[in-house]
């Protein structure tokens, strides 16, 4: 039970880690929570003390950690941390750790603060790819998931013992941007969004391709604020400048052809639809097997090129009851009326419900023009 004046105060943020090689990232993580303004405190398990020290979590938190289930006698620390916390968040979990949170275990201060807390806990798996893909460690994530625990990752990357895959605990600045999405707005929860980024590469041959200089940042953006808000977001991309945030499902489609098909296949689930990515218009109407030489070319070239799958078109015209369709429009006329006019007009043409105005330009819109 939250204090009546504690909205007042910076939110009160309890980090449990817990005994993975991962821990040594959590040091960044609770840095960046108190440069964020929160106010931390640090359950770390005894297998974390193998990793990162009670110092070291004390300099960072600017607080004391607390290692001991009886360590105290004041207070009953498990319910008193529990209580006030506006968020719990564990990170690295482990295998273990996510049984034990699936179990409703209360082995440890960490394990009775979260069952003694009604605040949101936010949960970074972190483990072996082969640990993670087990049946029993995904048996209890959905577990978890069910029961309202925010998860994010594990990430795709470098694992220890100089292996490779899935399993690599979020990038502390993301766990933090989800942290303080949780303590926000969460309007969107339940919301399924769908969304496009990134611009298309058409192939010519092995080494060519049409492409352009759209870079991401606006999908990825738009995704990173709809799962602050709460939303389940599906990010079907192209080629990207930017990372992925973290807690969305990605697709790859680097085509246009795969994000029709992408976009189109997802989209009767979706709540929200939002077609941000830069696609082609046209496409090389056949690809060569082998590099073009320029000796067979010429001193001119023109290959034949067709018409693109119109994706927002299509999109609109099997919209369904309470979908909401967001498009955008790149515009280069410098005429402000110009553009707004050939924004209205694909609004209509589209059947999108929202059309956003791109002035391209000087590292507006696109990369750099």
């Amino acid at each position: 039970m939250a204090h009546a004046d504690q909205a007042r105060k910076p939110p009160f943020i309890v980090v449990g880690v817990t005994g993975g090689i991962a821990a040594y990232k959590a040091v960044t993580l609770v840095r960046e929570l108190v440069r964020r303004g929160a106010d931390v405190t640090v359950i770390p398990t005894a297998s974390a003390l193998r990793f990162v020290g009670v110092p070291t979590w004390e300099a960072i938190s600017r607080n004391p950690a607390h290692p001991g289930l009886f360590d105290g006698v004041a207070e009953v620390r498990h319910v008193a941390l529990g209580q006030r916390a506006d968020l719990v968040i564990i990170a690295p979990a482990t295998a273990h750790a996510l049984a034990q949170l699936a179990g409703g275990f209360a082995a440890d201060l960490l394990g009775t603060t979260v069952l003694a807390s009604k605040a949101p806990l936010l949960v970074a798996p972190a483990m072996h790819t082969e640990m993670w893909d087990n049946p029993a460690v995904q048996h209890n994530v959905a577990t978890l998931s069910d029961r309202g625990v925010h998860l994010i990752g594990p990430i795709t990357g470098e694992l220890t013992g100089g292996d490779s895959g899935v399993g690599r605990m979020a990038e502390p600045v993301d766990i933090a941007e989800r942290a303080f999405g949780l303590l926000g707005d969460q309007s969107w929860s339940g919301r399924r969004v769908l969304i496009s980024a990134g611009g298309t590469r058409e192939a010519i041959d092995p080494v060519r391709f049409i492409g352009n200089r759209s870079t991401g940042v606006m999908g990825v953006a738009l995704a990173r604020a709809a799962i602050q808000r709460g939303a389940s977001v599906t990010l079907v991309h192209a080629h990207l400048e930017v990372p992925l945030p973290a807690g969305v499902v990605g697709i790859s489609a680097g085509t246009a052809a795969q994000m029709r098909d992408a976009m189109v296949s997802h989209a009767p689930d979706s709540d929200v639809i939002i077609m941000a990515a830069a696609v082609a218009d046209w496409v090389p109407e056949t690809v060569s097997d082998t590099k073009i030489a320029k000796r067979d070319i010429g001193e001119t070239w023109a290959p034949v090129l067709v018409r693109a799958p119109d994706i927002l078109a299509e999109l609109g015209a099997v919209k369904g009851p309470g979908q909401l369709l967001v498009g955008f429009a790149a515009e280069t006329a410098s005429d402000a009326s110009q553009r707004a006019a050939s924004a209205r007009a694909k609004l209509a043409s589209k059947n999108a419900d929202v059309i956003l105005l791109n002035t391209v330009g000087e590292a507006v819109g696109f990369g750099d023009v």
